[in-house]
């Protein structure tokens, strides 16, 4: 089956003005685990020559032989595979020798097994950029997935190569309307139910079928043993970390409610110190998350960001035991009646972006999204435009016949207790839902806006190419 290739427009713009640029490039990509960075490449160089390397952890001798190969298929040369002992230095000496002026592309994939394997390739690849193809007219790209080395080990300041790379781009998941093409029949309610499993990743998307529902994808490809994506959590952190045991724990309670560093520390038994190492470095692999409240700087809470991971610890990890021996429509059964709220929770988190990235409200150019809790009080949005000292107040609701009238009168309430220019403020307030059974345009002369699944299918495929589908 082919690989679905589903939107990149901007990155592969990106790297076609490089491409055009008559001059030598060394471009950097990076992004986590299965975020769709080796299609990306691949479609970039389709119908260009060069060579796409993928580095593996066997050994340096490994890697460079298969350098080797792919030097000989690119140029024709066979000489380049009777090359013995021979270092990266050399070997890219005698590519740019016989690539003279042409424009070629060499990708190397997942640099960062390079780096694991021997931490002087950083200096290596320094000296090759300087000394070789400084001044040619070589495309060279360097991609990782573990993010914080290529932030530390390539991109940062203390790396041979500061300062040397032409261009960078952060490969992130897609964006929430181009999940329809993995899935052109579901309606917006299921699209926002897988996505609310797979987030915007790739590969999660494409292991699931379109032509099932989101239930049976559940059962048939997430909490069935010898499935990809089964066990898909332990495999990354197996790769990812030294100590995927701790990891491991961490996550099981942040997914069971504790979420603060004091209660984590509590339930792991960890020292505080260490804790916040291990948090530390799921941050920066996007894995958690770390929300404050509007107005403070402390006091905030961890949360499983990545929303397979997320879903996994949540209904799969604790069901592991029976899913094993298959129980799995028994395990489907324990988990049915959990799903509504979790799909809640990750409705709340869909409209955050939507509004953070202004596909919601453009018009108000709010600079701010957050969420605010106060001691027993707490309000799912809270954005803000300082320039116009206007506030936008929203709930989010995974339910059908929503009283909003009812609704907001709770939010203007809530509202009074967020400190923000209190006297002087514009305030709006929103509310979102599957339906309504009331909708209302105005609360105490300030204006209300309703959203139920239509209004937002309208509003959020209409600045797509989808706009004439129908998603009913």
């Amino acid at each position: 089956m082919l690989q679905l290739f589903v939107d990149r427009r901007r990155e592969l713009e990106f790297l076609e003005e490089k491409y055009r640029e008559d001059s030598p490039q060394l471009v950097i990509l990076y992004g986590k685990r299965r975020v769709g960075k080796t299609e990306l490449i691949k479609r970039f160089m389709r119908n260009k020559e060069g060579s796409y390397i993928l580095c593996t952890k066997d050994s340096v001798e490994e890697n460079i032989g298969e350098m080797k190969r792919k030097f000989y298929e690119l140029t024709g040369r066979r000489y380049f595979l009777r090359l013995e002992t021979i270092s990266f230095f050399e070997l890219m000496r005698y590519l740019v020798e016989e690539v003279g002026d042409k424009r070629i592309i060499i990708a190397l994939d997942e640099f960062p097994y390079l780096i694991e394997l021997s931490p002087g390739i950083v200096s290596v690849f320094q000296k090759i950029w300087d000394e070789l193809i400084a001044n040619t007219k070589i495309f060279l790209i360097l991609c990782g997935s573990s993010i914080g080395m290529m932030e530390t080990e390539v991109l940062g300041y203390r790396s041979p190569l500061y300062g040397r790379r032409t261009a960078e781009w952060k490969v992130e998941p897609l964006e929430f309307p181009h999940i329809r093409e993995f899935f052109p029949d579901y309606s917006l309610e299921d699209l926002i139910k897988i996505w609310s499993i797979c987030g915007g990743t790739p590969f999660y998307l494409a292991k699931m079928d379109s032509d099932l529902t989101v239930e049976e994808n559940i059962r048939r490809n997430i909490l069935k043993k010898g499935e990809i994506l089964y066990n898909e959590p332990m495999v990354i952190m197996r790769e990812e970390f030294r100590e995927p045991r701790v990891y491991t724990l961490i996550l099981k309670y942040i997914s069971m409610g504790y979420c603060t560093h004091g209660e984590i520390s509590s339930a792991t038994g960890m020292d505080k110190g260490n804790i916040s190492k291990y948090l530390s470095v799921m941050e920066d692999l996007h894995i958690v998350d770390y929300i404050l409240p509007l107005g403070k700087r402390k006091r905030g809470i961890y949360t499983i960001k990545d929303p397979f991971f997320r879903f996994w610890f949540r209904f799969v990890y604790p069901n592991l035991s029976d899913l094993e021996i298959g129980l799995v429509e028994e395990v489907f059964h324990r988990i049915s009646s959990k799903l509504n709220q979790y799909y809640g929770e990750m409705f709340e988190r869909l409209i955050y972006e939507l509004i953070k990235s202004k596909v919601l409200f453009e018009e108000f150019s709010f600079t701010e999204v957050r969420r605010w809790w106060h001691k027993d009080k707490e309000i799912d949005i809270v954005a803000l435009n300082e320039d116009a000292r206007k506030i936008l107040f929203a709930e989010c609701k995974w339910k059908e016949n929503v009283n909003c009238k009812k609704i907001v009168a709770q939010l203007a309430e809530k509202a009074k207790h967020v400190r923000w220019h209190n006297k002087s403020r514009e305030e709006v307030y929103a509310v979102f839902a599957k339906s309504f059974s009331e909708r209302i345009e105005d609360f105490n002369g300030k204006t209300v806006i309703c959203f139920d699944l239509e209004d937002l299918r309208d509003k959020i495929f209409h600045i797509s190419k989808y706009k004439n589908r129908n998603l009913d």
